[in-house]
């Protein structure tokens, strides 16, 4: 073998040492940001569940505390310690306090609508009407509608009342 072919023979081998080093240091950056990515991904995975925690928590302690107010209305009942009137007191107290649970959550009961209105109400009942000036008017409402954040959560189920035409007699 000739010095030239030495020569050459070594640069290769040279630059392949380089080309090992190069790939290895590479594959040494992949894996530390593999590692760096499974680490973020954690702490995004453990983030995102505590910030559901966090967001939950409010409302969860206002739903304790009003369990809590069902339980004693329900050992009172049991007991029987409260007569007719105060059980109807202590049960209008507990519609207030749930209707506070959702106030401070931004529910709030849609405002009353005489007239039958597609966007707020479902008509889940039809109730026959003489007087032509009732058509499409609220009869009663049957489950209430609320919002939040001024959005319809839920529809106000309503029966309305529909005019009927007199039948024509064809004689």
């Amino acid at each position: 073998m000739t010095d030239e072919t030495r020569d050459a023979l070594a640069r290769l081998e040279a630059e392949l040492a380089e080309i090992k080093r190069q790939l290895a240091e590479e594959l040494r950056r992949d894996e530390a940001r593999r590692e760096a990515f499974d680490r973020l991904y954690e702490e995004m995975r453990q983030y995102k569940e505590d910030f559901v925690f966090q967001a939950e928590k409010p409302l969860l302690l206002d739903l304790l505390l009003f369990y809590d107010s069902l339980n004693w209305f329900k050992d009172s009942l049991v007991d029987r310690q409260m007569s007719p009137d105060v059980v109807a007191d202590s049960f209008q107290f507990l519609l207030d306090e749930f209707t506070e649970l959702l106030y401070r959550r931004d529910v709030l009961p849609l405002d009353p609508r005489p007239v039958f209105d597609r966007e707020v109400h479902k008509a889940v009942k039809l109730v026959p009407t003489d007087d032509p000036r009732q058509d499409w008017t609220v009869e009663r409402v049957l489950k209430r509608g609320f919002t939040r954040g001024g959005r319809l959560l839920r529809a106000e189920e309503v029966a309305v009342r529909r005019h009927r035409k007199p039948a024509r007699d064809e004689g």
